[in-house]
């Protein structure tokens, strides 16, 4: 069967689908990396950095929790950023996916 399969060696290949969809559905910037290898940054309906990694993409998935936050370096520096890790089947965290509030519409309210 062919499908897609994420786990915590990833490379920023094997994600672009699912950050390309997400970025689709929502119409904002996307980033996305595994555990152990550097993601993408995906903006303006293509891929901007395949070598992409982030504070906020790396505090996910070093707590295994949900990050709000504003960017304080790079190219969202000082707009909100929301990111969740991704873990598998038993809970383990293999990476982590976030979103650049550019729009203002994700909920603030728990910063």
């Amino acid at each position: 069967m062919v499908g897609i399969t994420i786990n915590k060696d990833s490379t920023a290949n094997d994600l672009e689908p699912i950050a390309m969809a997400i970025f689709c559905a929502v119409g904002l910037p996307v980033t996305m990396r595994s555990k152990n290898k550097n993601g993408i940054r995906v903006e303006n309906n293509k891929v901007l950095d395949y070598n992409y990694t982030g504070k906020y993409l790396e505090r996910a998935i070093n707590e295994g929790k949900t990050i709000h936050g504003f960017a304080d370096e790079g190219p969202y520096k000082d707009v909100p950023v929301v990111v969740s890790p991704i873990k598998d089947t038993s809970g383990e965290v293999v990476g982590a996916i976030g979103v650049v509030n550019l729009a203002g519409f994700i909920d603030l309210t728990r910063l």
